[in-house]
């Protein structure tokens, strides 16, 4: 479980940034990250998350974003929310890096999840948008399906392709989930105080 400070990366999709609360401090149940995206940089895709719920506070740059089929931007100082159950998806829509404090209610699952696919992407195993291939997709998305859906193909596809993959994919040897990509690092950030004038209300 995470602490404030501890760094996160994803060299293939361009996130990285720090915890500022973690989940070890709130017994799983909330996180807080400082996230950067490079120029260019975006999460793996429209997803939807059923059982938690996400909130996004821009400190710089301009966020694209798709919530419930809508797109728009946000700049510096706007908020958007992402309950549960909504389709939505964000990326870097500017020229420079851009900053954004992420909220997540329930977390731990969250956390694991993220964790899984990052470790992923730092070994070299995904394609160049940070998907593994679909053995491995099959299982993790099937071990994290309370977690996060993907909605593109359709969730009903997903589940039946994945329910013949997942097997062939454990005969291969991979695995729904690898212990060592939750192992914490020993390097840490000190948390900076927020932007003046930025106020955090939590989920």
């Amino acid at each position: 479980m995470s602490v404030a400070g501890d760094i996160f990366e994803n060299p293939v999709t361009g996130e990285h940034g720090y915890i500022r609360v973690g989940t070890d401090e709130t017994d799983g149940q909330y996180m807080m990250a400082d996230l950067r995206l490079n120029p260019g940089g975006a999460v793996l895709g429209e997803h939807i998350h059923k059982t938690l719920d996400e909130r996004f506070t821009v400190l710089q740059g301009t966020i694209g974003y798709k919530l419930a089929g809508r797109e728009g931007t946000a700049g510096a100082g706007e908020v958007f929310d992402a309950p549960r159950g909504i389709a939505h998806d964000y990326w870097n829509a500017g020229e420079d890096e851009a900053r954004i404090i992420v909220e997540i209610k329930p977390a731990a699952r969250f956390e694991q999840m993220a964790a899984t696919l990052f470790g992923l992407a730092r070994d070299g195993k995904t394609n160049s948008k940070g998907m593994p291939n679909m053995f491995q997709l099959a299982l993790t998305s099937q071990e994290f399906e309370d977690t996060v859906q993907f909605t593109n193909p359709p969730v009903a596809i997903q589940k039946a392709l994945f329910a013949i993959m997942a097997p062939i994919g454990r005969l291969l040897g991979y695995k729904a989930i690898y212990p060592q990509y939750f192992e914490v690092t020993a390097e840490k950030l000190e948390v900076e105080p927020l932007p003046e004038g930025v106020a955090i209300a939590g989920l």
